[in-house]
Parts: structure tokens; C-alpha cells; sequence
């Protein structure tokens, strides 16, 4: 099983990033929060530590090998303690992690239920069965400082829906932007502080710092 890989950062796209090593190009699936960290180092040498897990149907004959890569090993760690969750699977488990692990193992202790259906892919059941199974086990995630898990120091923001996030993405794509320019513009505008309330108040936001 690989653990760790190092390699030149070739490209950076929406669910997955590229590693040149050598004369080979590694496929590396990574959730948005860590896309988010990587995206500014394309052409430098990067270190993830990953897990590895099989995709596919055994009944069809086809297996697809994985490898899923994050910054830290706490990041890791605690992707695969979420992936413990009944019904969340790899591929919803790295669609939800859109937040810095610190922030989401805080709003789980809060049991903050309507913070987590705030992560794409959870409803509130998915939500309750999170915060039933990982309240007593993510302390030490909650406990990580600000900026020590491979993210800016970032304020939570309880009113800013995912979803939201992920729309004003779609729009910015529907006008023009590539989705590394569309990225970039999102990261900049979310990081100012402002909460937003709709897709137009994350466009009007962006289209203002651009003039």
C-alpha cells in the first residue's frame, strides 16, 4: 500500500490532482480543501500522504486502484475516521470535505447538526449518524491550531451554505472562467470575511475586487 508519494505537481483539476515521478504521472484524488492548498504550486515537488481503496463492481470484473492524498497526516487520519460513518462511503466522504478538518471536527463536538448539512452531499440524518459515531473521537482534530493543518487561518462561517459555494462555481464556468481561474476568484472573495446569502451576493463580490 503507498503512504506517502512526492512528485512534481503538474495540474491541478476539479477532483484530483497530477504527480510527474520520473517518466510517470500519478493520478491523485483529493477532496476541495485540499485542492484549495495545492492549487497555487503547480510545477513545484509536493509530498501527500494517502490511502488506497479499489473502485468498481467485483461482480463486473473491473477494479480501478485509488489513491487519495492529503497534505498532513492528521488530514488523513481524519478522513479516514469519517469514512467510518454508516453509509458514507470514500467517494461522499471526499465530496463533504469541502472545510478545514479543524472546523468540521469542531462543528461535530458542537454537535452542530445544521452546520454539517451545510457540506455537500449531507442531509440531516447524515448529519445526526456524524455526530453519533464521531463526537467522543475527533478532539485532537478540534484541538489542531489555525493555519497547523495546511490552511490559512480561516473564521467559520455558520451561514454559508456549500452548496452556495459550489453554484457561484458552476456560474462563474457558464460565463467564461476556466475552472482554475473560477477557483481562484472564489478563494479570494470567501476569504474577506463577508457571509453571503446567495449566488448573486458571491458574484457581485468577486466582479467588485476585479474592478
Amino acid at each position: 500500500m503507498i503512504t506517502k508519494i512526492s512528485g512534481v505537481l503538474n495540474r491541478v483539476l476539479d477532483e484530483e490532482v497530477r504527480l510527474q515521478i520520473d517518466t510517470f504521472e500519478y493520478q491523485v484524488l483529493v477532496p476541495e480543501f485540499i485542492r484549495r492548498q495545492l492549487q497555487g504550486l503547480v510545477g513545484q515537488e509536493v509530498t501527500l500522504h494517502t490511502s488506497e481503496y479499489h473502485e468498481g463492481n467485483p461482480m463486473q470484473g473491473r477494479m480501478v486502484p485509488r489513491l487519495i492524498g492529503f497534505c498532513t497526516e492528521a488530514e488523513l487520519e481524519f478522513f479516514e475516521l469519517f469514512c467510518t460513518v454508516d453509509k458514507v462511503g470514500v467517494r461522499k466522504a471526499i465530496k463533504a470535505l469541502v472545510r478545514p478538518v479543524r472546523e468540521m471536527a469542531d462543528a461535530i463536538q458542537r454537535q452542530d447538526a445544521k452546520w454539517l448539512t451545510t457540506l455537500p452531499g449531507v442531509g440531516p440524518s447524515t448529519a445526526d449518524q456524524i455526530i453519533a459515531t464521531l463526537r467522543k473521537k475527533v478532539t485532537k482534530f478540534a484541538l489542531i491550531p489555525e493555519g497547523k493543518d495546511g490552511t490559512e487561518p480561516t473564521q467559520r462561517k455558520p451561514g454559508m451554505d456549500g452548496n452556495l459555494v459550489e453554484d457561484a462555481y458552476r456560474a462563474l464556468l457558464t460565463v467564461g472562467h476556466s475552472p482554475l481561474d473560477a477557483r481562484n476568484l472564489l478563494d479570494k472573495a470567501l476569504g474577506g470575511g463577508k457571509s453571503f446569502q446567495s449566488v448573486e451576493d458571491v458574484l457581485l463580490e468577486i466582479y467588485k475586487q476585479r474592478n
